[in-house]
């Protein structure tokens, strides 16, 4: 057994791992470099603020910041918007290869910025709730650096040090029930230096941005007239504090440090994208490819046996067989193809599962080959909508043929019911989720000419192109049934207790999410914790397993019911082949109470109500590919056997 699977696995294997690893750190940045020349400006652009505890973004402006003269925002792509990007320009003055000991930010006259009760209060509820400023400059978002100890005897002395970085800055902290806001923010900027010929200028290039948040307090900040400021020498200070029952006066203020950098432009990211612990990943990601392929192989092998022992001894042509009574899965030949109920909805979220299967394997492959960077902002969303759109001719297609072959007829209304439904549950539960962040004023808000451009694409091209595919599935030849069905459908013996539907989702959901559940630690850090997800050559090799796996189990499960003499297999099959997200909602109601800090209503409504669309995702994907499996399985199976 093992020797078969070494020789059937052990190729493919080896390419899909020497596949991943070329391309789990290799990214096509997205937009051109931009060269500076010495005192060139580089502009410093405000992106959003994040919690994790809230999950709401708001614009970098909905706290009393310093403005610059003229606001300007910058045009948006589908999915920036969908993420709560509002990118602006900020007031800070850097250039290149030019230092600032310290700047004073919307200074007049040497006075001070005063911010009102209701703005300190506003500023102190963001503070305790974490939230983190995102800037970016040149497109390069902004870290703060987090020198961490490793592990060592506490004898020794000369311990080294983890360097890991986290996205944006803290807006301020809390000590003893005091709340203190980072107004000071030292800038390290890395550039490095582009080769030039002798008689040309040097040329700059931005790799890397780092911030040091400090919080100075009012009186440890001298200020004069040309908005320069002198910092407070040592450890003598004392940060500047927010009371949120009355009015507070603070100076916000900045400083640029500029260093030269090995770093070359087309590896800037690399810092971003490795932040994570890569080797426990590929263990973690090793191990169930291990597990799954050794457990998938032995389950093809006792198939595959059990098979050719029954179609064997059912194709006997003695005499004594012909006497005895057939028994097992042949005796429902008659009615395994019997149209089930409601054909047209199963034919309608089966075109649904495969548009998203489509949509899916496009989107992963394409940011395995690294054409969806992180740099070009929202790229990932944006190509992952239009694509479910364009994919609507697939999804009607195999719909259309599907609802065929069950004898249905109204070929019309199982198009609209197939462009409609899926969409139709995904946008109402958005639209319910979008009322409650505007009403809380977020960023995260989709704004309503963004819904009227979404609700334009769903049915001027979604619609349309499930029709059209609907049209030709529907005109084309149904599928061929190995058998006929008889008129009237035969009893069906009572089931044991393990044939229960929702013992058969357990059942089968545990392989598919053994393969994945460690890859779903990740994408849901991605998602409710701003980290940014770039393992997509681990995501591809993930997603090969998990059409493996849910392949294998419905077949599995779809043959143990026809052996209890139960055809009913067509909505059983795609409810017990999609188990595996009855799993991924289990996890998410772990990580929700053991990984985030989440106590408010709304942020709680949004968690569960954006995870209840990536359960019925999930459920409808692999469902899909557990149920066409299934049936070509059951169609294999039925055709090898002589019948009278």
């Amino acid at each position: 057994l093992c020797g078969l699977l070494l020789k059937d696995w052990l190729p493919w294997s080896l390419l899909l791992f020497s596949l991943m690893c070329e391309t789990s750190a290799f990214y096509v940045p997205g937009v051109a470099p931009i060269n500076f020349h010495q005192n060139d400006p580089v502009e410093i652009k405000a992106v959003k603020l994040t919690s994790s505890r809230t999950q709401l973004p708001y614009e970098y402006y909905s706290l009393p910041f310093c403005q610059p003269s003229k606001i300007t925002y910058k045009a948006e792509n589908l999915g920036e918007v969908l993420r709560g990007d509002r990118i602006v320009n900020t007031p800070f003055q850097v250039l290149m290869n030019s230092e600032k000991k310290c700047e004073v930010l919307c200074s007049q006259s040497n006075k001070p910025v005063t911010l009102t009760v209701e703005q300190s209060r506003l500023v102190a509820e963001r503070i305790t709730e974490d939230y983190y400023v995102h800037l970016i400059a040149d497109n390069l978002p902004v870290a703060t650096r987090l020198e961490l100890y490793s592990n060592r005897d506490s004898d020794d002395k000369k311990k080294e040090k983890d360097v890991q970085f986290e996205h944006g800055y803290r807006l301020g902290f809390t000590d003893v029930n005091k709340i203190y806001l980072h107004n000071h923010l030292s800038f390290i900027l890395y550039y490095h230096r582009e080769d030039m010929e002798e008689d040309q200028e040097h040329t700059y290039r931005v790799v890397r941005f780092e911030v040091i948040p400090q919080s100075i307090r009012l009186e440890d900040l001298k200020a004069d007239e040309k908005s320069s400021c002198t910092l407070p020498e040592g450890t003598n200070s004392s940060p500047q504090e927010i009371d949120p029952t009355k009015e507070n006066q603070l100076y916000f203020t900045y400083s640029v440090h500029w260093e030269e950098s090995d770093i070359k432009w087309a590896s800037r990211w690399d810092t971003y994208l490795t932040m994570s612990d890569v080797q426990i990943h590929w263990f973690s990601i090793i191990n169930s490819v291990v597990v799954v392929f050794f457990l998938s192989g032995i389950l093809s092998m006792i198939i595959i046996r059990t098979l050719r022992k029954d179609i064997a001894n059912y194709n006997k042509e003695d005499d004594i067989e012909d006497t005895m009574e057939e028994s097992g899965w042949k005796l429902v030949h008659g009615d395994v193809f019997r149209p089930p109920q409601y054909p047209m909805i199963l034919s309608s979220l089966l075109g649904s599962g495969i548009q998203l299967f489509c949509m899916i394997l496009i989107v992963i492959f394409v940011a395995m080959l690294g054409m969806l960077s992180p740099s070009s902002r929202g790229a990932l969303m944006t190509t992952a909508c239009f694509l479910f759109m364009f994919m609507g001719v697939f999804g009607g297609f195999s719909a259309g043929r599907l609802y065929r072959t069950l004898k249905g007829h109204r070929w019309k209304k199982g198009a609209f019911c197939t462009a409609t439904l899926y969409p139709g549950v995904v946008f109402g539960i958005c639209f319910v989720l979008n009322c409650f962040i505007w009403g809380k004023h977020s960023s995260g808000a989709v704004p309503f000419p963004t819904m009227v451009a979404l609700l334009c694409m769903w049915f001027g091209i979604s619609l349309p192109l499930v029709y059209l595919g609907y049209y030709f599935g529907f005109r084309k030849q149904p599928y061929d049934n190995p058998v006929r069905t008889n008129q009237i459908p035969r009893q069906i013996p009572e089931q044991r207790w393990y044939m229960n539907r929702f013992v058969g989702i357990l059942m089968a959901g545990i392989l598919p999410f053994g393969a994945m559940f460690i890859e779903l630690f990740f994408i849901f850090s991605a998602i409710w914790e701003n980290q940014f997800y770039y393992l997509f050559g681990f995501l591809f090799l993930v997603f090969i397993i998990l059409v493996v796996s849910c392949s294998q189990i419905s077949i599995v499960m779809v043959y143990f019911q026809l052996c209890a003499e139960d055809y009913r297999w067509w909505w059983r099959n795609f409810l017990v082949s999609g188990g595996s997200a009855f799993y991924v909602l289990v996890y998410a109601i772990f990580y929700f109470v053991n990984k985030l800090d989440i106590v408010e209503f709304i942020p709680s409504l949004l968690y569960f109500g954006y995870t209840a669309l990536m359960v019925l995702s999930f459920w409808l994907l692999t469902g899909t590919i557990g149920f066409y499996a299934a049936y070509m399985f059951v169609r294999k199976i039925y055709a090898a056997v002589k019948i009278d």
